[in-house]
């Protein structure tokens, strides 16, 4: 009876783990999807614990426990805003505990052939991703610094070490290997998640989080291999393709590659640049300003960025969206693939805001409508609206798809100053005739403008 009865639990978790990544792809579905990949889980854990390989309960009971203890809290306490680091944390504990599954399955069975192959790429995988996990979150959260980390030479041993841990592990599943060379192995894949991340810039963790997530999936599909757990393995592959995916859509998005992204140490500040661009003019407004212009028009495009995640200033938004549409303004509001720490991070913010679904639309759909707005208000975005990427050779973004702000009647940036975005390269836009600078905090600035904006015209 128990044998059947996890045999159909694992099907109907693999319909649902499915039918759940296919809802997550729409706005309007992703709370269904949500709840089908949890009710899923809940069927995969049950039917787990009743297969006949288990015969004691109590270290399981200690690590749900434990377990609850730490996931709880994070998903409680942890800010809407700071979603890019939980999801790196959670990629890092998925990851760790596949390696240590592989760990203990290696010293338990000692396997053989195909299945030692599938233990150890699980292992390799898993080591590697918890702890560029953990560094990604280190850069998010701003603990290690978020610029990349470089120095003479540094891809030469990173593939050195990496190359290094291959022969040892072509060693182990050969099965000849001594006694130190599983260890030195897990040892290098550790090291390795770790340098791996040390070169990448913090405006790159959108795909390189994507990137991981396929890892980690990857690693779950090899385990499941290792343990000939069949829903392990459609699980994990299906998240390691729709990570692999996601990925290739963040660097079609930057119009850069995979090879770029990992080992090109995008995001030094240009100095001379920077310098240069001191002495330039620029105009810049006051609330009031901004308020009297908006209350005059007719369409308004709202550009979210990373500096709106920051500042938190997402419910400041939505309380200037319904003045607006209350004075019947048209307000949309435009998601670039990259605006933020990971892909939809604009979307997941201005969702728990309660701006309605219908608002948010992607870059292709709303670029054309640019050139007939009033206004483009960008809170807090950088190099997805600098018009360089269209003709500046010379730029590390040329060739990047953006948003056509620069197309608006009126253009205001709200920035607290005129430092460079993670590109280490000077905006154009903020230059032009048509562009108003409104310096500060996001939020407490599109505060000044609500409480302005009855008073306009």
């Amino acid at each position: 009876m128990a044998e059947s009865f996890w045999q159909f639990a694992y099907l109907i978790a693999a319909v649902l783990i499915i039918l759940s990544i296919k809802w997550l792809n729409s706005p309007a579905t992703a709370r269904r999807g949500v709840q089908a990949g949890q009710v899923g889980m809940l069927f995969a854990v049950i039917g787990t614990l009743l297969r006949h390989e288990i015969v004691s309960y109590e270290w399981i009971a200690g690590g749900l426990v434990l377990g609850s203890l730490i996931g709880a809290p994070l998903a409680y306490l942890m800010p809407m805003t700071a979603l890019p680091q939980l999801t790196a944390l959670s990629h890092a504990f998925g990851a760790f505990a596949a390696a240590l599954v592989g760990t203990a399955e290696y010293y338990h069975k000692t396997p053989t052939g195909f299945v030692m192959g599938a233990l150890v790429i699980e292992t390799l995988l898993g080591y590697l991703t918890a702890t560029a996990s953990v560094m990604a979150f280190g850069k998010l959260q701003e603990i290690v610094p978020t610029r990349p980390m470089t120095y003479k030479g540094q891809n030469f041993v990173n593939l050195l070490l990496f190359a290094f841990a291959i022969v040892l592990a072509g060693w182990v599943i050969e099965g000849s290997a001594p006694a130190w060379a599983f260890p030195a192995f897990s040892g290098l894949s550790l090291l390795f998640g770790v340098l791996l991340i040390l070169p990448i810039g913090g405006g790159d963790m959108p795909t390189v989080i994507a990137l991981l997530n396929s890892y980690a999936g990857m690693a779950a599909a090899a385990m499941g291999f290792a343990l000939n757990n069949k829903l392990l393995i459609i699980a994990g592959a299906l998240n390691a393709a729709s990570g692999f995916i996601l990925s290739v859509i963040m660097c079609k998005a930057m119009n850069r590659s995979f090879t770029n992204v990992l080992f090109g140490a995008f995001g030094q500040v240009q100095q001379a640049s920077a310098s240069a661009a001191s002495a330039k003019p620029v105009r810049s407004a006051s609330a009031e300003d901004a308020a009297s212009i908006l209350a005059g028009s007719r369409k308004v495009i709202i550009v979210p960025g990373y500096g709106m995640a920051v500042a938190q200033a997402q419910h400041k938004i939505r309380e200037l969206t319904d003045m607006l549409v209350k004075r019947g303004v048209d307000v949309q509001f435009a998601i670039h693939p990259v605006a933020g720490r990971m892909p939809g991070h604009m979307n997941v913010l201005l969702a728990e805001a309660d701006i309605s679904y219908e608002r948010l639309k992607e870059m292709e759909e709303i670029n054309s409508d640019f050139g007939e707005a009033d206004v483009a208000l960008v809170v807090g975005a950088n190099d997805v609206v600098n018009p360089a990427a269209r003709h500046d050779t010379a730029s590390p973004i040329y060739g990047m798809p953006i948003l056509d702000v620069d197309k608006a009647h009126t253009v205001m940036v709200i920035k607290r100053s005129m430092n460079p975005g993670f590109a280490g390269i000077d905006n154009e836009l903020y230059y032009s005739d048509r562009t108003l600078m409104l310096f500060g905090d996001a939020k407490q600035f599109v505060s000044e403008i609500v409480k302005e904006l009855p008073k306009a015209a």
